[in-house]
């Protein structure tokens, strides 16, 4: 057979198939041509059954056996019965080899989601090596889909219906200690043995019945504990997502409608309903950040002229709650940094941030206790500059104030390497105005990192004109391999993310001294989908920092980001947010958020408006100015186009997944009908903050969208 992607040989009477025979192909998946390839394969087995004594799966590719089906080939579908019809094909050859009339086995390292998953669930044995970069799932949900060859039918066969249920809606990936604990997996071995091992067991019985076989058995004759499991998931479903999320929702109604049925009919409804949410708008979106998220991962800033450095030994300067996470960031990726700060006091705090950093993770098990204490120990505490030579990367996290940014800045330059590449996490500050107090501001960026940082993916790297083009590109790396989504971004006020939260926080403001409910706004704003409402977040960020950033921007940008002087006048009354134990909301010594703050309400109108707008309404008032700040940011050139503004917005401040970003959810509501409603607010409520950017009327006029 002539095969491109796949391996295919009979030795012993066993036929061996492996993937990822291209060694140009980085993580094989299931593509059109893998699976026209395998295609042949089972036509080749199923000719030579009565000879052959065995399958057995594997993969060349030292990363990965499978990491899933081609999501190009998925957003290339241009109907719903195509999408349908498509995932009835992948159906109908998992079925030919679970048909099969001997045993067949699978033998995984390293990644193997979705329709790899579902191909390793139509063979009798799953084997998985013991490495822990071997991850198994099913993570369609993620992508608004359900599992569409066969997913959602064979997990609960192999796991149970609750172990199925947990994978399947959650989309999590789960490493072979725990895949062998529900009998996803039949046995791991180290990667060394993995197909050795296979071959010799392959073809025994096990000697006890899985908890998947136990479980389905005990679940076919239970009518009435299968509703009660179906319940239970829909309803911890709905409170996940807030209904928001068509695909687990869909699934559940798949699974629990095939409970019964024979495999052909079971099929086609997961067929049908693969095809119904892979051209639903809501897949289309999430399949839209999937490609951004993917887009992020290759570096396409300007090329340099030399070569680009290496970062492998961190150092941070200020010790706060910030700097003690960027500490955590550089130890939990091996680069043991140096923390520096001025008193022990400061140096105290920042390793109880990234002490209680690591503590999470051992609680979650995700460590052990001694790698607990040496990922902590990794961390040198330090007040003076000592050692400082060796640091590739160095990390300024000092308070936001331009002269003590660089005046620091400018005393480390002296103690680091002429190559050590210096970077501010300033959120508001010129990276230009700090660059013209360094010797070699070819070496010197911003590197903005968002709080909290082990729980926050985005870094924005802010450039500016005497930037090293190798500089560039060793931050854009250093980002990818500490595991978080880099952004390139110029110099300007607020950068990206900022500069379009700020209308968030601050429209509602002007919205309650208007007289409208604040309950009203939160509400509006949840019930858009986002993770929470403004006065929440201004709560969570700190009602002075808040006050503090929106002036900057104010004074930068103009009216259009004006400031209600209420807000002032709040932060003066000692109300700062959670921090103080109070703010808009009342605070327990947790910090668990607890009732709305009747003292704020004070300082606003005592009478209310009279005709409160309706929810949609709200919703424009609050959206509608963030939409027209991004088209600002792209007129100026502040990033390179509507992908940038996306992934920004949608892992900078939680922007709804669902509605696949900002400048995509505008393009889909119509730049012409946001236009007109802004028009009619800047009659109706203000002329600055509502008047459409020049851009954004460009593209109305030319009939354009923001992603054409």
């Amino acid at each position: 057979m002539n095969l491109s992607s796949l391996s295919f040989e009979i030795k012993r009477g066993v036929a061996h198939v492996g993937f990822g025979k291209d060694p140009k192909t980085s993580m094989p998946i299931l593509d059109r041509r893998t699976l026209e390839e395998l295609e042949k394969v089972v036509d080749r087995v199923e000719e030579d059954r009565q000879k052959l004594k065995g399958l057995l799966l594997f993969s060349h590719n030292s990363r990965a056996f499978l990491a899933g089906a081609d999501i190009s080939l998925i957003g290339s579908m241009k109907s719903e019965s195509d999408a349908a019809h498509g995932a009835e094909r992948g159906q109908a050859l998992f079925n030919r080899i679970e048909d099969l009339p001997f045993p067949t086995a699978v033998c995984i390292h390293g990644i193997c989601l979705g329709g790899g998953c579902e191909l390793a669930l139509s063979c009798q044995k799953i084997y998985l090596s013991d490495d822990p970069a071997t991850r198994i799932g099913l993570p369609e949900v993620q992508l608004g889909l359900i599992p569409g060859f066969g997913g959602t039918y064979r997990m609960p066969k192999r796991v149970g219906l609750l172990s199925a249920l947990d994978l399947i809606l959650t989309g999590k990936k789960i490493d072979a200690k725990k895949a062998k604990r529900i009998s996803l997996a039949d046995e791991t071995y180290p990667k060394e043995k993995l197909v050795e091992m296979a071959l010799a067991t392959m073809g025994k019985r096990p000697k006890k019945k899985t908890f998947g076989q136990i479980s389905s058995r005990w679940a076919k004759g239970n009518f009435f504990s299968k509703k009660i499991i179906f319940s239970k998931a829909r309803e911890n479903v709905l409170k996940k997502t807030k209904g928001h999320y068509q695909a687990p929702l869909k699934i559940l109604d798949v699974m629990e409608d095939g409970q019964g049925k024979g495999r052909s009919s079971y099929l086609a409804s997961e067929a049908m309903a693969f095809g119904e949410l892979c051209l639903g708008n809501q897949g289309q979106n999430l399949l839209h950040i999937f490609s951004l998220m993917d887009g992020a991962k290759k570096y396409k800033g300007p090329k340099p002229k030399g070569p680009v450095p290496s970062l492998s030994q961190g150092g941070v300067l200020g010790a706060g709650t910030m700097g003690g996470g960027l500490a955590w960031l550089f130890a939990q990726n091996g680069q043991s940094p140096l923390l520096k700060d001025v008193s022990t006091k400061a140096l105290e705090l920042g390793l109880a941030q990234s002490g209680s950093n690591f503590y999470g993770a051992l609680k979650r098990k995700k460590i052990s206790r001694s790698r607990y204490q040496k990922l902590q120990r990794s961390i040198t505490p330090t007040l003076s500059y000592e050692g400082f030579k060796s640091v590739d990367l160095l990390i300024e996290a000092v308070p936001e104030d331009m002269g003590i940014k660089k005046r620091i800045l400018a005393e480390a330059e002296g103690f680091v390497g002429e190559k050590t590449i210096i970077t501010s996490n300033t959120s508001s500050l010129s990276i230009t105005e700090m660059a013209k107090a360094l010797k070699r501001p070819e070496h010197f960026a911003g590197l903005h990192f968002f709080n909290p940082v082990h729980r926050m993916p985005l870094v924005e790297i802010v450039t500016h004109e005497a930037l090293a083009h190798e500089t560039l590109e060793a931050l854009y790396h250093w980002v990818l391999a500490v595991k978080k989504t880099p952004i390139i971004v110029k110099d300007g006020p607020g950068f990206l993310v900022n500069r379009i939260l700020l209308p968030y926080m601050s429209e509602p403001i002007h919205m309650m001294e208007a007289g409208i409910p604040p309950e009203a706004i939160e509400k509006a704003c949840l019930n858009f989908g986002m993770p929470m409402g403004p006065f929440r977040l201004l709560d969570e960020v700190g009602l002075d920092v808040g006050a503090k950033v929106s002036h900057i921007l104010h004074k930068a940008l103009g009216p259009r980001m004006a400031v209600s002087s209420l807000m002032d006048e709040v932060v003066a009354s000692g109300a700062l947010g959670r921090k103080s134990a109070k703010g808009f909301y009342h605070y327990d010594e947790r910090g668990k958020q607890g009732e709305w703050n009747r003292e704020v309400d004070a300082f606003f109108p005592s009478k209310k408006s009279s005709s409160s707008p309706d929810e949609t309404t709200l919703q424009m008032m609050i959206f509608l100015p963030m939409i027209n700040e991004a088209a600002y940011i792209l007129e100026e050139g502040i990033v390179s186009g509507a992908r940038e503004v996306d992934l920004g917005l949608i892992f900078g401040i939680g922007f709804p997944p669902f509605r696949g970003g900002l400048l995509r959810y505008a393009d889909y509501e119509g730049l012409e009908r946001i236009t007109k409603a802004m028009e009619g607010f800047s009659t109706e409520i203000d002329p600055y903050r509502y008047t459409p950017c020049p851009y954004l009327k460009k593209l109305v006029d030319e009939k354009r969208s923001f992603y054409s």
